[in-house]
């Protein structure tokens, strides 16, 4: 069947010939590293529509390596997925228009939302949950209720009262009261959960409010619809509800391209000044990682961001981050080409990680800059 799909182009002969090494480079685990994006038109933000990058070479990328990629993604379980580079796109594939729940990624939305109420005092970082009167379902410890904002939005509270919802290492979390606050990284719903909640407290605005004033309306979100938005959860495990938002596969790169230009759309400072950078920096390396298990992977993790870390990250992936969501929801920031990649898979069917990752080595692989 004919998928939908653009970016197919003709490749240059040069780009051709690379082929082959591009083959041995993915089959090695991509282990080469190539230079950013020397040839792209001059960088944009997207208007109502996105724009497209006609001829993939004037971007610095093979259109013969992009077209081979739809096979691949055509064989796992992807509903949509758009890779854009300086703010055009490049490659698409799927029903990008279709709306759907982010799982996780939400977190890492809710960090952007944060900044502008911290920049003015209205959130601040360092206040405890005891001082803010927060409690829950089962009582919160008197060491768990010193956890600061800080604490909740890094993982790294201590707190390890049950959540509302499941998804998380909390049932690999040490006994409750034995972890100093700040100290220990553990992933849990109980935390982002938590932090959801300091924001509406603090701001005195709904979650959702927020996302359609200060993310959708500025960025231009193509399909946001605030009334399809609602927290679930189980209020009688705890009171923090999980703020699920559902979004589009376009208007999620969206949100990655306002990440990747430091928080700038259309030369508006949406986000606060070094903002995106700090919630997408390094604050748990991956050799601190909890459980014990996971740690030394690829990954660390930032401020509601999945960071890429440690001395085997391929050369292209350093300085690169990542939104993670259950079922296949991602969104990545790639700032060595100037890339942004969206990609969604509707509830119910799974596009393990390392599906997705087989997605941005090909697409990171295709990149063959001036020799194009």
């Amino acid at each position: 069947m004919l998928k939908r799909r653009i970016m197919t182009g003709v490749a240059s002969r040069r780009c051709a010939l690379l082929l082959p090494a591009l083959a041995l480079a993915l089959a090695a685990g991509f282990g080469c590293s190539r230079p950013a994006v020397e040839t792209a038109a001059e960088a944009t933000d997207p208007g109502v529509r996105w724009e497209r990058i006609a001829d993939p070479a004037s971007a610095g990328f093979s259109a013969a390596a992009l077209d081979e990629i739809h096979p691949y993604v055509d064989g796992i379980n992807t509903t949509a997925v758009m890779a854009v580079v300086r703010g055009r796109v490049l490659f698409e594939h799927g029903p990008v228009d279709s709306i759907s729940y982010l799982a996780s990624v939400r977190k890492s939305v809710l960090a952007m939302l944060y900044g502008r109420y911290v920049e003015d005092g209205t959130i601040d970082l360092e206040s405890t949950i005891e001082e803010l009167g927060m409690d829950d379902v089962q009582g919160l410890l008197p060491i768990e209720k010193q956890a600061r904002v800080l604490d909740l939005v890094t993982a790294r509270s201590g707190v390890y009262h049950p959540a509302s919802n499941s998804g998380d290492n909390l049932a690999d979390a040490p006994p409750r009261g034995s972890q100093e606050p700040g100290t220990y990284y553990l992933y849990s719903n109980w935390d982002f959960n938590a932090a959801g909640a300091v924001f509406e407290q603090l701001t005195e605005r709904n979650i959702y409010d927020a996302l359609e004033t200060d993310l959708a309306i500025p960025l231009g979100f193509e399909d946001w619809h605030r009334w399809i938005h609602r927290k679930s959860g189980d209020a009688t495990r705890s009171r923090n509800l999980a703020y699920h938002m559902n979004l589009s596969t376009r208007d999620m790169a969206r949100i990655g391209h306002l990440m990747l230009r430091g928080g700038v759309w259309k030369e508006e400072q949406i986000l606060p000044p070094g903002w995106a950078e700090r919630i997408s920096s390094l604050v748990t390396p991956s050799e601190e990682m909890n459980p014990q298990g996971t740690r030394g992977g690829e990954f660390g993790y930032g401020t509601m961001w999945w960071v890429w870390d440690g001395p085997d990250t391929p050369e292209a992936f350093r300085g690169a981050y990542t939104g993670r969501g259950a079922y296949g929801q991602f969104i990545t920031v790639i700032p060595s080409l100037d890339m942004v990649v969206a990609h969604k898979t509707t509830p119910n069917v799974q596009t393990p990680w390392e599906d997705y990752r087989g997605i941005l080595t090909r697409l990171v692989a295709a990149h063959c800059g001036a020799e194009c």
